[in-house]
C-alpha cells in the first residue's frame, strides 16, 4: 500500500510538471549576458527574445552585466531560481576557457548550470587600425618581429584574447595585452589608436572596416567569409593552420526541472529557426548549430578540454 501511494505521489508531480512546463512561461523573462549593448550575444540575446515575445506573449528582459570575462553575468545567472524565468545566454569565454584563465571563478562552469542547447557559432576577422603600416598578415608579422613588444591588442573576453595568443604562439610575435569589459570598448579604443590590433566577432568588427577605420587583414575561419570575401583567411594569408572559433550557448541555472529546460529548448529552436534569427546569424558571420541539452552538455566537456589544451599551448598563465 505504502509503495503504491509513493508511485502515486511521484506520478502525480510528474504530472503537475508536465503541464507547468506546458503553460511555460506565464511571467516575463530574464535573459542575463555578460556583454554590453552591442555585441554578438547582445544582438543574439535581444533578436531572440523578440522571438520569444512573439511566440509566448511574454516580455523579455536583457541584463547586461558585462565584466570580469562574463564572470559577473555568469554568477548572476548561476544564483537565480532554478524556475526557467531568468536564463544566460553565454559564450565559450565563460563556459569553456575561463576555468583555465583564471585561478579562482565565482562560478561553476559545469555543475551551476542546466544546458538547455547550443544556438550558434562562428568565427573572427582579424583587424588593425589604419595607422599601422601592414596591408597584410605576413606583413603585420614582419612588423611585428621587427619590434617586440610595441604593438598593442585589446579583447573584452577570452576568445578575442585568446585568439590573439594563439597568434602570437604560432607566429613567434609578442604583442602588449590591453584587457577591457567587452569587445565594443575594446573595437572603439582599437578605432581611435589606443590599440593597434583585435581579432575579434564580426558583429563589433565589420562595420568599423565598412566604414573604412579598421583594416582586416584576415579571417579565422578555414575558408573565407562570404561576409568579406575580399579578405583572406589568417592561415592562407601568411600564418598556415591557423583557426580560431566562437560559439553561444543557452543555459538554465542547476535545478531547473527538466520538463521546463525541454520546453526551453523547444522555444530556442523555434526562435533560432525564424528568418530574424537567421538573417543575423548570416549578417555576423555565423551559422545556427542548435542542439539539444544533451548533445550541448557533451560539447561544452569537450570544448573544456580543447580550450585548456589551446590555452596551454600558448603559454598563458592563468591569473
Amino acid at each position: 500500500m505504502k509503495f503504491k501511494r509513493l508511485a502515486t505521489l511521484a506520478f502525480s508531480a510528474f504530472l503537475s510538471g508536465l503541464v507547468s512546463a506546458q503553460s511555460f512561461p506565464v511571467k516575463p523573462i530574464t535573459i542575463i549576458i555578460g556583454s554590453t549593448p552591442g555585441s554578438t550575444t547582445d544582438g543574439l540575446a535581444r533578436a531572440m527574445g523578440l522571438e520569444i515575445t512573439k511566440e509566448t506573449g511574454q516580455p523579455v528582459i536583457i541584463d547586461n552585466k558585462a565584466g570580469a570575462f562574463g564572470g559577473i553575468a555568469a554568477q548572476a545567472a548561476a544564483r537565480a531560481a532554478p524556475d526557467g524565468y531568468t536564463l544566460f545566454i553565454t559564450t565559450n569565454t565563460t563556459q569553456a576557457a575561463n576555468p583555465h584563465l583564471l585561478k579562482k571563478l565565482p562560478y561553476d562552469p559545469i555543475k551551476d548550470f542546466a544546458p538547455v542547447g547550443r544556438l550558434v557559432q562562428g568565427y573572427m576577422l582579424m583587424v588593425v587600425n589604419p595607422a599601422v603600416k601592414a596591408q597584410t598578415v605576413g606583413e603585420f608579422i614582419a612588423l611585428a618581429k621587427k619590434e617586440p613588444g610595441k604593438l598593442s591588442f585589446g579583447s573584452g573576453s577570452s576568445s578575442a584574447r585568446v585568439a590573439v595568443e594563439l597568434f602570437q604562439h604560432m607566429s613567434g610575435t609578442r604583442l602588449n595585452y590591453v584587457p577591457y569589459k567587452a569587445n565594443p570598448a575594446a573595437v572603439m579604443d582599437l578605432v581611435g589608436g589606443q590599440t593597434d590590433l583585435m581579432i575579434v566577432d564580426l558583429t563589433t568588427s565589420l562595420p568599423q572596416v565598412k566604414a573604412g577605420k579598421l583594416r582586416a587583414l584576415g579571417v579565422s575561419s578555414p575558408t573565407r567569409s562570404p561576409l568579406v570575401p575580399g579578405v583572406p583567411t589568417i592561415s592562407e594569408a601568411g600564418l598556415a593552420g591557423y583557426e580560431a572559433n566562437h560559439w553561444n550557448a543557452l543555459y538554465a541555472p542547476a535545478g531547473t526541472p527538466a520538463t521546463i529546460v525541454a520546453r526551453l529548448n523547444e522555444m530556442a529552436r523555434r526562435a533560432m529557426a525564424a528568418e530574424p534569427l537567421r538573417r543575423f546569424a548570416e549578417q555576423n558571420g555565423m551559422e545556427v548549430a542548435v542542439t539539444s541539452p544533451e548533445e550541448l552538455g557533451r560539447f561544452q566537456l569537450a570544448e573544456l578540454d580543447r580550450w585548456g589544451r589551446i590555452i596551454k599551448n600558448a603559454g598563458i598563465q592563468p591569473e
